[in-house]
């Protein structure tokens, strides 16, 4: 009998071997994907070489320096971090918060803002936790983030006397604001969101991503978005957008792309069926994950136009 035991021995060994190979590379995706390691990680410039990307990002550096005399610096404390953001005051009395998605800062956002300012709001691009020139060293995926935005919708309503805040998500920044506005107690001047390639799991997405760059998705998924849950303290399947989207009570509009290769088109539509409020969903023909207006800009803008003057 003692060959079964050797057996049982070598396989129990093999596969705590694999797993902890497995846990070890996923400790390293993670750590590179949502641990700011230094402050030149995610900071105020382009956040890797794409030449789309660095066109978005060079004409949206080019929008804020053509509004400079419009722009105010500002900070606040949030959940123990200093952050830090850029408010475009054009004179109106409604403004947006643009959330950007993971790796990108406020500048970046400027890019998104020319709809908002033709709309007649102001523009608060912000620095997420952990990126640009805020503190932290976490990201949880908008699980904690989305406190950040209620106390800059609280700063937009005590220093600028802004009643009326609409949010524009990109990516992870949508998942962010929905995660706030699904609950009670949201900031009341927030009165409509925009979402961009929003996911109904980060699990999806993760795993498309994956998939794209032909990598095992198991166990690393699980692996990994263990990690970030238990950095944020919440889990993030019974926190995702799709469990959420239905608490949302102001009106929604949805961006997406049929290009789109992490945020597909079915997820899409399961997330805007199961919308209860006021909603449109704007599908665009080509475009990469968050790269929609980069090809169909007249349209993009145009589409917020009319959803801003029709809902909100």
């Amino acid at each position: 009998m003692w060959w079964i035991w050797l057996i049982v021995g070598l396989v129990g060994g093999s596969i705590f071997m694999y797993f902890l190979l497995t846990f070890i590379i996923s400790c390293i995706i993670y750590t590179k994907l949502f641990v700011r390691t230094s402050p030149e990680k995610w900071s105020r410039s382009v956040s890797w070489p794409d030449k789309e990307l660095q066109t978005m990002f060079d004409e949206g550096k080019k929008w804020g320096e053509e509004n400079e005399k419009y722009r105010k610096h500002v900070e606040i404390d949030s959940c123990g971090f200093h952050l830090v953001g850029e408010y475009f005051d054009f004179g109106f009395d409604k403004a947006v918060i643009i959330i950007p998605g993971r790796s990108e800062s406020g500048t970046y956002s400027y890019y998104f803002s020319e709809p908002y300012n033709k709309s007649g709001y102001n523009v608060l691009a912000i620095d997420n936790r952990c990126h640009g020139l805020s503190e932290g060293k976490y990201n949880t995926l908008g699980l904690k983030e989305y406190q950040d935005i209620a106390n800059w919708a609280n700063l937009l309503d005590k220093e600028f006397g802004i009643k009326h805040v609409h949010i524009h998500g990109i990516c992870i920044g949508s998942a962010t604001g929905i995660h706030l506005l699904a609950q009670k107690d949201y900031p009341s001047n927030l009165k409509g969101i925009t979402c961009e390639g929003t996911y109904t799991t980060f699990k999806e997405l993760f795993d498309n991503q994956l998939k794209k760059r032909n990598k095992p998705t198991f166990p690393h998924t699980f692996e990994v978005l263990s990690l970030v849950s238990l950095s944020a303290g919440k889990s993030l399947r019974r926190n995702s957008p799709i469990r959420e989207i239905d608490k949302v009570k102001v009106p929604v509009l949805f961006l997406y792309s049929k290009q789109d290769s992490f945020a597909k088109p079915d997820q899409s539509i399961k997330l805007f069926n199961k919308v209860t409020a006021p909603k449109h969903l704007e599908w665009f023909p080509v475009g990469e994950h968050s790269h929609i207006r980069f090809h169909n800009t007249k349209e993009y803008d145009t589409a917020i136009e009319r959803f801003l003057k029709e809902f909100c």
